[in-house]
């Protein structure tokens, strides 16, 4: 198979309790899974196809074939967001943010509780399923914006930095229908290790434009 489910970088209950081990588990093992297994089954008639990360695929998604493009923009979305969305949580995470991804918040947001509550409202005004992201913008600057479904900011030419999923499937087990108080807790199990990693790569592949080049 071209694409492949990655494992979790730990237990299903490691985060509790924000999110519980019957969530992560269904999260992870069905959902995520099912969207591998549906971008495979897409890519079959396309070999030429199959080579290509889900990155790649997603950011022109002009390129995919029109017979098969609305899968792949669902399912390579779902499988790109969530491979991110892992890794992006930890045990014993959340605090405040640390490194540049502190400095990128505070030149741009303020201070990071303004960030959190805007970044939060955000997820909760998306209609239905989707994402909540901080993605970053080709000129290096940051912005919040939100997508519904599996849409990824890679597709707008945007870099996603990190991300919350608002489908009901990430939070209803424990939070039923609260989406506010799933957006508020999961701040406890972010991974501002992983983010600046993430940062990292946005900003070696986009500096702000230097005057005279």
């Amino acid at each position: 198979m071209a694409h492949q489910l990655p494992d979790l970088p730990y237990d299903y209950s490691a985060l509790e309790p924000t999110i519980d081990a019957q969530t992560m588990k269904l999260h992870h093992d069905m959902h995520h899974g099912a969207y591998v297994k549906n971008l495979n089954a897409a890519l079959e008639k396309y070999p030429n196809l199959q080579s290509k990360s889900a990155e790649d695929l997603i950011r022109d998604l002009n390129a995919v074939p029109e017979d098969i493009r609305g899968a792949v923009r669902n399912n390579g979305g779902g499988h790109v967001n969530h491979t991110m969305f892992w890794k992006i949580m930890k045990p014993k995470g959340g605090g405040d943010p640390n490194g540049a991804i502190a400095d990128v918040i505070k030149k741009t947001f303020g201070n990071f509780k303004d960030f959190q509550t805007k970044f939060n409202e955000a997820g909760v005004k998306q209609f239905g399923s989707g994402w909540v992201w901080l993605a970053g913008k080709p000129g290096g600057e940051v912005q919040i914006i939100s997508t519904p479904n599996q849409d990824s900011p890679i597709s707008q030419g945007l870099f996603p930095i990190f991300g919350n999923d608002v489908w009901e499937h990430a939070y209803y087990l424990k939070y039923n229908n609260r989406r506010p108080e799933y957006l508020a807790a999961w701040w406890n199990v972010v991974n501002w290790d992983e983010i600046n990693q993430r940062l990292k790569t946005f900003q070696s592949h986009h500096e702000p434009a230097l005057a005279g080049r």
